[in-house]
């Protein structure tokens, strides 16, 4: 039982199963999972495609000034409106802006996007930080599974992927991904199965006060 408002946030490396036990501590916990769906909320509330937003899902912009400049990070405030709307930067602001939305209407969980950045940017307290990684074994072999490709493309993904969150996270927040002081939990899912991953965000969560 929910004993006071909050949100849990998860970032994951590919294949490391954080995305799957967020979802079904979500369903355990009668509350919304938000990943790939945000970018259909944040399409519905700005009337820009879709496509826009998925094309620059979890990828870093472009603009050369934030990747030259160690810790120089794109304004995460109020969206623009003028001609450059559908940049890189003034995507992730509108998302940015429907994560804070989302955050302060309901109790759920948010699947990466620099949820923990912008909800801490944004002066929300009640959040917990998770983030999941596994060895490279462990990602391969729950990627084949999960994806129902072989060896080689599972590594191919993984590789991809985690470049692009990694860039991704450091271009919006000048952070590192993986640093563990920007998470209150850093999970090695590789030595425990998905019901024991959701049962110890269960126990941490439980611990923090947030449900009986």
């Amino acid at each position: 039982m929910m004993k006071k408002h909050f949100v849990i946030t998860i970032g994951r490396q590919y294949g490391s199963g954080g995305r799957l036990v967020g979802e079904r501590l979500a369903k355990s916990l009668g509350i919304h999972f938000y990943d790939s769906d945000i970018l259909k909320l944040t399409s519905e509330k700005t009337a820009i495609g879709e496509q826009y937003f998925r094309l620059a899902d979890e990828k870093a912009g472009n603009n050369l000034i934030y990747r030259i400049i160690d810790n120089l990070t794109p304004d995460i405030g109020k969206p623009k409106t003028d001609d450059n709307i559908v940049t890189p930067e003034n995507l992730f602001r509108f998302q940015a802006e429907v994560i804070r939305e989302i955050a302060k209407a309901e109790t759920c969980i948010i699947a990466g996007r620099c949820g923990n950045y912008i909800l801490s940017e944004a002066g929300i307290p009640e959040h917990v930080d998770f983030f999941v990684y596994a060895d490279l074994v462990t990602r391969i072999r729950r990627a084949m599974d999960y994806l129902k490709v072989d060896e080689a493309e599972a590594l191919k993904r993984i590789k991809k992927i985690d470049r692009e969150r990694r860039e991704y996270h450091k271009y919006y927040t000048g952070e590192d991904w993986m640093q563990a002081d920007n998470y209150d939990l850093m999970i090695n899912a590789s030595r425990i199965d998905y019901d024991e991953m959701e049962e110890l965000m269960t126990d941490y969560i439980r611990m923090k006060g947030y449900i009986d």
